[in-house]
C-alpha cells in the first residue's frame, strides 16, 4: 500500500471522526450525559462526556476494513473487537459507574486475550522465558491502559499524546522497513484522534470519557508492544515516555502518602502546570514539543543511532519537562502561601 493511500486513509479517518464527534456531542447534550466540575476537575461548568464513542468507532471500522483489504490474519480484527468490548464496558462506567475491581477484572481479561494475538516474538528481546515474557507484557499493557486513562485530565492532551504515537509508529515503520503492517493502523488512529481533538481543544466542547481513554490506551498499547516484539524496544519505550514518567511518579507519590490512588484526582504534574499557567492548550503544546524530541530520538534509534543514546536523549527531555512542571507547581504553592500570610 502506497504512502499516499495510507495518509489518505488518515485524512478520511480525521474527517469522519470530526463529523461523528459532532453527532455524538449533540446526542450527549440531548441526554444530559455531562461531566460536572468538582474539586478534582481541571475544567469549569458541565461538558458532555463520552466522545470516545466516535473515536473508537472510527478506529475499529478503519482497522477492520484495512485488515480485510490486505487479507490480514485474525490479529488486527481481534484487537479491534477487544477494544470495542472494553470501550463498551467503559461507557457503562461513564454513565453510571462500575466498581473498581469489576473494571480491573474486565481489563485483565481483555489484555489476556490480547496477549494471545501479539506478534509471535519476545517483547523483552529474549531476556525472559516465553511465558514470563507474555506475563510481563500483559502487566505493562494493563498499566498502560490505566495510566492513559489517568492522564486524560486537561483539554487536548490525549490528542497530542495519541496523535504523536500514531504518527510516530507510521514514521518508524517507514524507517525500519520491516514494520509496515503497523503504519496504516497508526495513521488511522492518529487521524481519528485529531478529528476529535478539534472539538476537545481549549476550551473543550466534549470529553473522551473512559470509553475513549481506556479504548485508546488498549489500542496504543498493542501498537507499542508490537513495535517491541519487532525488535524496536527502545522506540516502544520512548514514544510514551512522558506519560509513563508523569503517571508513574504521581502514582508512587500518592501511594507513599497513603491516598486512594485509584480515585480520580488532579495531582499530575501537567495538571499543576495547567493551573499555574492558566492555559490547558499551552501545557498540551509543551508536551507536544517534548514528544517531538522523543519521536526524533526513537527515529534515530531505528536509523542506527543506538538505543541507549536515544533513551538518554529522551530521558533528559522528559526529566527536564517534569522539572519545569514541578517548578511551576512550587511557584504556585509559594504564591498561595504568601497570599494567605
Amino acid at each position: 500500500m502506497s504512502w499516499s493511500i495510507i495518509f489518505g486513509l488518515g485524512l478520511i479517518s480525521c474527517i469522519v471522526s470530526y463529523l461523528a464527534t459532532w453527532v455524538v456531542l449533540r446526542m450527549l447534550r440531548a441526554r444530559a450525559i455531562l461531566d460536572h466540575a468538582n474539586e478534582r476537575s481541571s475544567h469549569l461548568g458541565a461538558v458532555p462526556r463520552g466522545g470516545g464513542i466516535a473515536v473508537i468507532g472510527v478506529i475499529i471500522v478503519g482497522w477492520s476494513s484495512y485488515a480485510q483489504y490486505v487479507g490480514d490474519d485474525f490479529n488486527l480484527v481481534a484487537i479491534a473487537l477487544l477494544a470495542a468490548g472494553l470501550a463498551g464496558i467503559s461507557f457503562i462506567d461513564d454513565l453510571r459507574g462500575l466498581p473498581t475491581l469489576q473494571r480491573l477484572i474486565l481489563q485483565i481479561l481483555a489484555v489476556a486475550l490480547g496477549c494471545l494475538v501479539l506478534p509471535d516474538a519476545p517483547v523483552f528481546q529474549g531476556l525472559l522465558p516465553p511465558v514470563a515474557d507474555r506475563l510481563a507484557a500483559g502487566f505493562f499493557w494493563l498499566w498502560f491502559v490505566n495510566l492513559f486513562n489517568f492522564m486524560d485530565g486537561i483539554d487536548g492532551i490525549t490528542t497530542v499524546e495519541a496523535g504523536s504515537i500514531g504518527i510516530a509508529v507510521a514514521l518508524l515503520a517507514y524507517f525500519a522497513g520491516d514494520m509496515m503492517h503497523l503504519a496504516t493502523p497508526g495513521v488511522i488512529l492518529a487521524g481519528a484522534v485529531i478529528g476529535f481533538g478539534i472539538w476537545n481543544w481549549r476550551p473543550a466542547k466534549i470529553f473522551l470519557g473512559d470509553v475513549g481513554s481506556v479504548g485508546l490506551g488498549f489500542l496504543l498499547g498493542w501498537l507499542l508492544l508490537s513495535l517491541a516484539a519487532g525488535g524496536h524496544w527502545a522506540p516502544a519505550l520512548l514514544l510514551p515516555l512522558y506519560y509513563l514518567a508523569d503517571a508513574t511518579w504521581t502514582l508512587l507519590r500518592r501511594m507513599l502518602r497513603g491516598e486512594k490512588f485509584w480515585q480520580a484526582h488532579r495531582s499530575h504534574l501537567y495538571q499543576h502546570a495547567a493551573r499555574s499557567l492558566g492555559d490547558h492548550a499551552w501545557v498540551s503544546l509543551i508536551i507536544l514539543g517534548c514528544n517531538c524530541i522523543l519521536v526524533a530520538a526513537a527515529s534515530w534509534s531505528v536509523l542506527g543511532g543506538g538505543p541507549w543514546w536515544a533513551l538518554l536523549i529522551g530521558g533528559v527531555a522528559v526529566t527536564g519537562l517534569l522539572w519545569y512542571f514541578s517548578r511551576l507547581k512550587d511557584q504556585a504553592t509559594n504564591e498561595n502561601k504568601a497570599e494567605q500570610s
